[in-house]
């Protein structure tokens, strides 16, 4: 089996997230170590609740809740900048040192587009990680290097939505 290939799930459908977090389920089934990183995300999120408890499932991500990216200050987008950045930085020591079989890097397209990620460094680990670990990127409008690298792209379109009606999220099918 050929290892390391690299899967984007995207679009402005739901599943995105569910669909990484089935998939690092199915990973850490099969023995493999998973790291779940969360971009854009503190506080809670199922799949990451869910994901802590099993043993060879490691998650990544901010303990501080930010606001939505338009009501962030400066400060704060510096912050989570530097965040991300740690993130990255610890999610490529344990690529490097073959401690991770999957890798997600949930809503990575975000920081991506926002600049609140270094970009060079995210496309090192991405080719680093290529033939090692497998990888698993999510979010809204990918940039072109993450699709051009992309061995897998799943577009999850929106037909319809209870938010449309009023409907806010809830936990356990939206969070």
């Amino acid at each position: 089996m050929e290892k390391g290939l690299m899967h984007v799930y995207y679009g402005d459908g739901k599943g995105k997230t569910t669909a990484a977090a089935g998939l690092a389920l199915r990973a850490a089934a099969a023995g493999e170590k998973v790291i779940f990183a969360q971009f854009m995300k503190g506080g809670g999120s199922g799949e990451a609740e869910a994901l802590s408890h099993m043993e060879d499932v490691t998650v990544l991500k901010s303990e501080k809740q930010f606001p939505f990216y338009e009501q962030m200050t400066d400060s704060q987008k510096k912050e989570l900048r530097s965040i991300h950045n740690a993130i990255l930085e610890e999610l490529a020591a344990r690529i490097e040192a073959e401690e991770c079989g999957l890798a997600v890097l949930d809503e990575i397209t975000y920081p991506c587009n926002w600049g609140l990620i270094d970009q060079e460094k995210l496309q090192t680990l991405l080719k680093n990680a290529k033939g090692r670990t497998e990888m698993v990127c999510t979010g809204r409008d990918p940039a072109d290097f993450l699709l051009e690298q992309a061995d897998y792209i799943t577009e999850m379109k929106c037909i319809r939505h209870p938010f449309e009606k009023g409907v806010a999220a809830r936990e356990g099918v939206e969070y």
